[in-house]
């Protein structure tokens, strides 16, 4: 089933993407939800006048997370969390702790686009990507930290 994205959906595509999905995740959770559309012949002639119309401010959408990305570039983040004897995480360190640790330094980046591919359950350094457009990302490396009582 093709349909059309009305907003990001994470695993999926991005706005105005024509993705194809299985029928019963179209019908019973996208289109309900209005996360997406059908995308028949009328809603892609539609979609494409749109796209045309609006191409100078998604150009200028784009150019904003480019910059945003440059000023993330050197950052590197230090997550102290509290940690057993022998270097085990109580819980893990995941895309909160990453997004609360980035506002501490006035990036404002909001969570669900922060990806850590692996489960961070011990003390050592990871990376992780922030998803800033379809086009743009950047990997900000992070240490977790013992947590100093």
């Amino acid at each position: 089933m093709e349909i059309i994205l009305k907003e990001d959906v994470i695993n999926l595509g991005y706005k105005n993407d024509i993705v194809t999905v299985k029928s019963g995740y179209g019908r019973n959770y996208l289109i309900p939800t209005g996360k997406a559309v059908i995308a028949s012949p009328a809603a892609k002639k539609m979609l494409a006048e749109e796209l045309k119309q609006r191409a100078h401010k998604l150009e200028k959408i784009k150019k904003d997370a480019e910059e945003l990305a440059a000023k993330l570039e050197g950052v590197s983040l230090k997550i102290a969390t509290k940690v057993s004897s022998t270097g085990t995480i109580f819980g893990s360190v995941g895309n909160i702790q990453i997004a609360e640790e980035l506002a501490k330094l006035g990036h404002n980046i909001d969570r669900k686009i922060i990806v850590v591919k692996d489960a961070v359950k011990e003390v050592g350094s990871y990376k992780a990507i922030v998803k800033l457009h379809k086009e743009v990302s950047v990997e900000i490396p992070f240490e977790v930290v013992a947590e100093e009582a």
